[in-house]
């Protein structure tokens, strides 16, 4: 009978009310140990119910997912990404997980924002981190450069700063990567412009000649040899995160998410410094970063066993346990009761992240509208259209107009 009362995807209930629930995530070997890890402590608090892990990397896990979910076969709990939250929601897939027990009051509220949509809490921050610029202090030492002032530096010293340590450098070594390759500098950027990549609505929240100037900045960079050639950055762009010219010693500063910052330290074989992002005034109030969801903790809207899926949540976001298994490996933890009591079980590197975290918390703007529906598209839009700008096969205006125009067509559709 209990096998019959099953629908796809759902597991049954054994004879003596054992309830298996699948738990799917990407990641690597590291990330995989850290959830079993987990999932044992999980288990021994709650022998009534088993989790049945599931795990692959990126690039195989939102195909495989997508196949699962139109064949009704979706997982219990699924790790979520911010670019496919708001898809999948839509489309009803994600249980509201606001109609279960799941205590959310130690959550940072731009974290807990992030998961709501109009289908209500989809997802649950499972890390937080930031919007960073990274610096190899070893590199600006070498060119006489001092560090900036991350509380009062502006781009244009930023752009001035990278210059000259590029010409004070090997030559092949350079003042800073470029930016270009993902949303997360362009947000920032049209952000302090009083601008957004989205609306709520599901829309763009700027301009082409938003993106414009955003390119035209990065052009004058190229120029002053602050940042590496077009080639160079294509280049860099195929390398892993430890050939990455931050990593290799090859740049001074580069753009990356602060979760990012420890297997870089690890990789550059020294110590590295968390860096605010320049501001136009030249004030770190006006710097307009947030705290970004680096996953979500959701769940398919067919599991025949919310409460306990809503349960092993609830387990993950706020239990000491579940902290000190998973540590930092998806970005700080966002339930800050966690947070502190994990804190000395974490290496120096990622309490440099938890630290940096905490630093911005008076600073930070107001949560992004989440990515609409087609937002996958977008960072490869970004990408094409740096390296034709890059390249001097478009100009900044034109690329603007053509960028916005493919992005806008990604979204509607």
């Amino acid at each position: 009978m209990a096998l019959s009362a099953c629908g796809g995807g759902a597991t049954p209930q054994s004879a003596d009310g054992t309830v298996e629930l699948r738990f799917s995530w990407w990641g690597g070997d590291k990330r995989a140990q850290l959830t079993q890890e987990a999932i044992q402590q999980f288990e021994a608090e709650n022998p009534k119910i088993k989790i049945k892990p599931e795990f692959g990397d990126w690039s195989g896990y939102w195909d495989k997912l997508a196949t699962q979910v139109a064949a009704n076969d979706a997982p219990d709990i699924i790790q979520m990404d911010e670019k496919y939250i708001t898809e999948y929601s839509s489309r009803g897939a994600l249980l509201d997980l606001s109609k279960y027990d799941i205590d959310t009051s130690k959550l940072d509220e731009a974290a807990l924002n992030a998961g709501k949509g109009q289908k209500g809490l989809t997802g649950i921050a499972a890390g937080i981190n930031a919007a960073t610029i990274l610096a190899n202090p070893a590199v600006f030492q070498a060119a006489g450069v001092p560090l900036p002032d991350d509380t009062k530096w502006t781009w244009d010293d930023f752009g001035r700063i990278a210059a000259e340590i590029t010409a004070k450098s090997p030559k092949g070594t350079y003042g800073a990567a470029a930016y270009g390759t993902d949303e997360a500098s362009l947000g920032v950027w049209l952000r302090q412009d009083g601008k957004s990549l989205y609306t709520s609505d599901g829309k763009l929240g700027f301009e082409s000649g938003d993106i414009a100037e955003w390119w035209a900045f990065l052009k004058e960079l190229s120029q002053k040899k602050a940042v590496p050639s077009a080639s160079e950055v294509v280049e860099a762009e195929a390398a892993p995160l430890d050939q990455s010219g931050l990593a290799t010693g090859k740049n001074a500063m580069a753009f990356w998410w602060s979760n990012q910052a420890p297997a870089l330290e690890k990789a550059s074989g020294g110590d590295l410094k968390i860096l605010r992002f320049p501001t136009k005034t030249g004030s770190a109030a006006d710097a307009e970063l947030w705290y970004k969801a680096s996953q979500f903790w959701s769940a398919s809207s067919r599991t025949k066993h919310p409460q306990e899926t809503a349960k092993f949540i609830n387990f993950l976001t706020n239990n000491v346990k579940a902290g000190e298994a998973l540590l930092a490996d998806r970005g700080v933890y966002p339930n800050s009761d966690v947070r502190a009591a994990i804190q000395p079980k974490l290496t120096p590197a990622d309490v440099k992240v938890v630290n940096f975290i905490d630093q911005i918390k008076g600073e930070l703007g107001e949560a992004p509208a989440p990515p609409p529906k087609g937002a996958g598209a977008i960072q490869e839009i970004i990408k094409r259209y740096t390296s034709e700008v890059l390249f001097d096969r478009l100009s900044p205006a034109d690329a603007g107009k053509k960028a916005t125009d493919e992005m806008k067509s990604a979204i509607s559709n």
